[in-house]
């Protein structure tokens, strides 16, 4: 999966969401199983109301668009956000093919969006709707005839205490929005198999300490909250940073000094990181800022893709096992 994410745009969004971060299929030929009546849905304190079936979608970053895609929903996009920012996965990339990319790496300007003429945008945030950045308001799309849903776990009220569970909330509430319960319910069976699979797992093992950073340049950030916390758990970790520290009490991510982080000697470094480049460049700044530290003497740097720590894309679920079976490879 190659990832195009500016560190920058990745931060902010984190930060403007807390202040306003495997079992796939796709079904093609989906079709409603049955014509859609109103739906009534409670999205991030907020009632929607959605009178009958989208039929002009826009997926507001590639981890929606894909989960779009895997509900057998192609024909209704009418838009891809951001589609620069995460490249597809190539099984179902074709199907994305014709429908228009809109925003580059970032979210798309508020006339962009419109010109679209959405009637359901799916977002992973609120971000999505800042109209200080230019962006449509959740306001301006509803007036303009749109229906907006934002995934569970990138409500603001939800970022500190969010779960890779959130994503089946989201399979099921579209689901019902757009009469694919069926393919719903498939995608929530196989995301769950996939974690009761890795909890059984790594249930026995002897759980490695581990941190999970971010690193820009030379500025070090600490994980301890929100679904990142979370992904670290499922895959049979022992965080070194948790909501229970005072500096992830309020936010999700805290700046770290090399000392502390030394300090720690964690077994694993668990890292996000936006494209080749960045994953080159945080594993060069750990391996020479930390030589002695356990988690690079053995080996134990794990990227991931930004991306997939976004709230409600199936890339959460993924994560759980590709961490844990960096962590335990004789469990798996």
């Amino acid at each position: 999966m190659t990832v195009r994410l500016r560190p920058a745009y990745a931060l902010l969004v984190a930060s403007t969401v807390v202040l306003a971060g495997c079992g796939t299929s796709v079904a093609v030929d989906a079709a409603p199983e049955d014509a859609v009546g109103e739906v009534r849905i409670e999205n991030c304190g907020r009632e929607l109301v959605v009178e009958q079936a989208p039929e002009a979608v826009v997926g507001m970053h590639p981890a929606q668009t894909e989960l779009l895609l895997r509900l057998g929903l192609a024909d209704r996009l009418v838009g891809q956000a951001q589609a620069a920012a995460q490249a597809l996965p190539a099984d179902i990339a074709d199907l994305a093919a014709d429908v228009p990319a809109i925003g580059d790496v970032m979210p798309p300007s508020r006339e962009d969006l419109l010109s679209v003429q959405p009637d359901f945008v799916y977002a992973p945030t609120t971000y999505e709707f800042t109209a200080e950045q230019g962006f449509a308001s959740i306001e301006q799309l509803e007036q303009a005839g749109a229906d907006v849903y934002v995934a569970a776990g990138g409500c603001p009220e939800r970022r500190m205490t969010g779960e890779v569970a959130d994503l089946l909330i989201d399979l099921e509430n579209l689901g019902k929005i757009f009469g694919v319960e069926e393919q719903a319910a498939a995608l929530i069976r196989g995301s769950e198999r996939d974690l009761e699979e890795v909890a059984a797992a790594v249930a026995d093992v002897d759980r490695l300490r581990v941190a999970q950073v971010f690193v820009d340049g030379t500025t070090l950030q600490g994980i301890g909250a929100g679904v990142e916390y979370d992904i670290l758990q499922r895959a049979g970790a022992q965080s070194v940073f948790t909501p229970e520290q005072s500096a992830f009490s309020d936010f999700f991510a805290a700046a770290i000094t090399p000392e502390a982080l030394a300090a720690e000697a964690p077994d694993a470094l668990v890292f996000s990181v936006f494209d080749d480049e960045h994953e080159a460049a945080t594993r060069e700044y750990l391996s020479e800022t930390f030589p002695d530290m356990p988690a690079v003497a053995e080996g134990r740097l794990i990227a991931v893709s930004s991306a997939d720590v976004f709230p409600g894309t199936l890339g959460n679920v993924a994560l759980v096992r590709e961490i844990a079976e960096q962590l335990y490879p004789e469990a798996f």
